[in-house]
Formats: C-alpha cells, sequence, structure tokens
C-alpha cells in the first residue's frame, strides 16, 4: 500500500459515505450502466456503502440476490430472463472480487468462483457463444472471454475489448452482445497481465508485457474460421486505451483502434495527484511493495511520448474535458504526435468515467471501429477533430475548449 493510500484512506470513507460512488467517480452510474450493471443493482449496494471496507460485502450482497433470482427463472423456464440476470450477478461478483485487494484472501477466491459459475450459465443459455479463453503467455495464462454472434458466421471482423485498471473481463458481457455480437462482429474481452484471474495467477504487468498480450490475443483470433484475420481491431478505455495505443504502435495487425479516457499524459496525475487508490491498484498490478522501487522502475517509464508516432492503423481517442488522471493539454499532445489516420473528440465537463456520455461513447465507438474495419476511415492524412458540448452542440475541426481560447 502507498503510504498516500494508507494516510488518506479515512478521506475516501468520508467521500463514500457522503457522496456515494459519485464522490470518488462523478456521474459514473452511465458507465457502470454500460458495464452490465442495472442501476437498481448498484443503487442497493451503495446505499450499503459508508467506507470502503464496506464495499465486498456490498457487492456480495446484491449479487446473490440477483443470482439467485436468476436460478429461480432458469429452473421455470425462462431462460432469456435467467441469462440477464447472471450477466447482472457476474459483474456484480467480479466486483466484489475486485474490491479485495489481498490475493490470499479466501474471499476473493470465492467470489472468482461465483463469477465464473455466473458466466458458465450465461453461455449455456446463450448457445455457447460466450466461452472462456485461457492462452499460456510467457511462462503463465492470460484469460479471456470469447463473444460470438447467433448462428454460422465466418470470416467476420473481430474486435479485442480492453479493460481499465479497475475492469475485468466479465465487464464487457453486456456490451459485447449489445454492441458487437449483434452487429455479426466476434468479441474478445481480456484480462491482459496484472488483472482479473491473469493477476490472481501470478502474471503481473510490466512495461512492454501487455502489448505483447494484445500481440498473443490476436493470434487466438486470427486462427478461429469465424474470424477475418485482417479485421480486427480493439476498443480499450482508461488503461486499455494506453495499452491499446502502445499494442496498435508495435503490431502492425491490429487495424483499428477506439481510445477512449486513455492515460497518456505524464503519469505523475494519474499516480501522485489523483485518488490514492488508482496507485495503490497498479503497484498490485505489477506486483511491487515498495513505492520508490515502482517509481524509478515502471511509473517514470510509463509515458508514450513519441511511440505513437509508429502506429499505422486508424486510432480514435475521446476524453472528458477534466480527465482527472490525463490533463486535457497532454492529451491532445499525444494526439499530434499520432500520424495515422485519427479522430479526436472531447467531451465538455466530462470526467474520467465519461459517465455523462457513457452510452453514446460505448455505441459511437462500436460503430467508429466496425467502419474502419471495412476500410472507410483509412484516408492518408485523416484529422477529424470534435469538442462535444454538454448542451448537445459540436463543434467541428477543433477539439480545443472554447474558453482557451
Amino acid at each position: 500500500m502507498t503510504v498516500r493510500s494508507a494516510g488518506q484512506s479515512w478521506a475516501l470513507d468520508i467521500a463514500l459515505a457522503q457522496g456515494g460512488f459519485d464522490a470518488l467517480h462523478p456521474a459514473a452510474k452511465g458507465t457502470m450502466e454500460q458495464l452490465g450493471h442495472d442501476h437498481t443493482d448498484f443503487d442497493k449496494v451503495f446505499a450499503q456503502v459508508k467506507s470502503g471496507a464496506m464495499l465486498p460485502k456490498a457487492w456480495a450482497v446484491v449479487a446473490r440476490q440477483a443470482q439467485e433470482r436468476a436460478q429461480h427463472h432458469e429452473a421455470n423456464g425462462f431462460p432469456q430472463t435467467a441469462a440477464d440476470l447472471y450477466v447482472r450477478a457476474a459483474v456484480m461478483w467480479g466486483r466484489a472480487q475486485y474490491s479485495v485487494f489481498d490475493a490470499d484472501d479466501p474471499r476473493k477466491a470465492r467470489y472468482r468462483e461465483r463469477c465464473n459459475h455466473c458466466v458458465a450459465r450465461l453461455g449455456e443459455l446463450r448457445g455457447n457463444r460466450v466461452r472462456r479463453v485461457v492462452l499460456d503467455f510467457e511462462g503463465k495464462h492470460i484469460h479471456g472471454l470469447l463473444h460470438l454472434p447467433a448462428g454460422p458466421v465466418r470470416d467476420a471482423p473481430a474486435v479485442i475489448l480492453g479493460p481499465g485498471m479497475d475492469m475485468i473481463k466479465e465487464d464487457y458481457l453486456h456490451a459485447a452482445e449489445r454492441y458487437y455480437t449483434s452487429r455479426g462482429m466476434v468479441a474478445l474481452s481480456i484480462e491482459g497481465p496484472g488483472q482479473g484471474e491473469s493477476r490472481a495467477a501470478g502474471l503481473t504487468v510490466g512495461l512492454t508485457n501487455y502489448e505483447r498480450a494484445v500481440s498473443r490475443f490476436i493470434d487466438h483470433l486470427a486462427d478461429l474460421e469465424e474470424v477475418d484475420a485482417s479485421r480486427i481491431g480493439m476498443f480499450g478505455i482508461s488503461m486499455s486505451g494506453y495499452w491499446g495505443l502502445r499494442a496498435a504502435a508495435t503490431d502492425p495487425r491490429l487495424a483499428a483502434l477506439a481510445a477512449f479516457e486513455g492515460v497518456t499524459g505524464d503519469f505523475e496525475t494519474i499516480f501522485n495527484r489523483a485518488q490514492p487508490t488508482f496507485k495503490n491498484n497498479y503497484m498490485y498490478m505489477a506486483g511491487y511493495t515498495d513505492e520508490d522501487r515502482f517509481d524509478t522502475e515502471l511509473a517514470q517509464r510509463m509515458p508514450l511520448g513519441d511511440l505513437v508516432a509508429g502506429i499505422t492503423c486508424p486510432v480514435l481517442m475521446g476524453i472528458g474535458e477534466f480527465d482527472e488522471l490525463t490533463p486535457l493539454d497532454q492529451a491532445l499532445a499525444s494526439y499530434e504526435r499520432v500520424r495515422a489516420p485519427k479522430e479526436m473528440r472531447v467531451y465538455e465537463n466530462e470526467f474520467h468515467p465519461l459517465g455523462g456520455v457513457a452510452a453514446e461513447v460505448f455505441r459511437f465507438g462500436a460503430e467508429w471501429v466496425e467502419r474502419a474495419l471495412a476500410g472507410e476511415l483509412s484516408a492518408a492524412g485523416r484529422d477529424v477533430r470534435h469538442y462535444v458540448h454538454a448542451d448537445g452542440r459540436t463543434t467541428d475541426g477543433t477539439a480545443e475548449p472554447g474558453w482557451w481560447r
């Protein structure tokens, strides 16, 4: 645990008690709904939470309720109702296990077992269209969930769904079906080094192994008869926006990248100015207990710099005007370094979760990737910029806020 995390935990507890989840992540409920959380479940959870220590219990209690309801409907012959409830239960069991940071705590393993059980039932009820994927990777394993369209599919476009550092592969259960497989695309939601089951099995994240893991996932997709190997893209949010940019710069097989809320700045903000839980979590993901070593050996080497100049596929970047993890001027500077066909959207008054525009972002990002994989957004020199106003207007031709000028 970092010095700030240990010393300021009381402040986070007060924030949770007084403002609920919004105190930590403003307007994030919209994003959580895109990740499969029913808003009634979400409200039930945070009605019980007055401190961080209460989070695992609250998530587990409401997850159990959704799972029991799913089992009831399954037993009574209503499989699709049951499947929807299993999604809700799975993502809440996932939150419960995430909220336990001690890898050796037996509760973490129990909650993960419950999550896996719900996903298995969902896969069965959805006709085996949701399948676990476990791949060998550098002496350990990386994990994913393969999401397939209904009916026979061959040579379809595919998308890798990359979770942020606070997320797991199950967080895309809802979005994969709604935005990708319903459109005939294959989706693979992943847990790279440092995340979810990959981290639980001992695989930590380093400076470059996440992009190598993305390449390993591309290998897997390219070998599937359902997938056109020349049309594999990626949708990433938060840290997967960062990792996606690294992957696009190092593996030319990635044919499109939509990166929202990507951490593309100096990493001083996310690790030393933002909520201390971010750094605490990333140190756990990277396997560090010594904060000074973490800063020197990893954090200071993480900024993208000119690496993005090596990207050749179309890139979409989107960020909130007041993203608390990456200052907007730094995000725009990183965008300027991209030489590939590119597009930038800045959302007025939005913070890191992009919660106020989450439904739009998830749909637009999926449609953008679909069009990019069809070759529609690959014109040399393409540079499209938008400032998306909170009142519904959009200023085209610039991503800079008007008040800057």
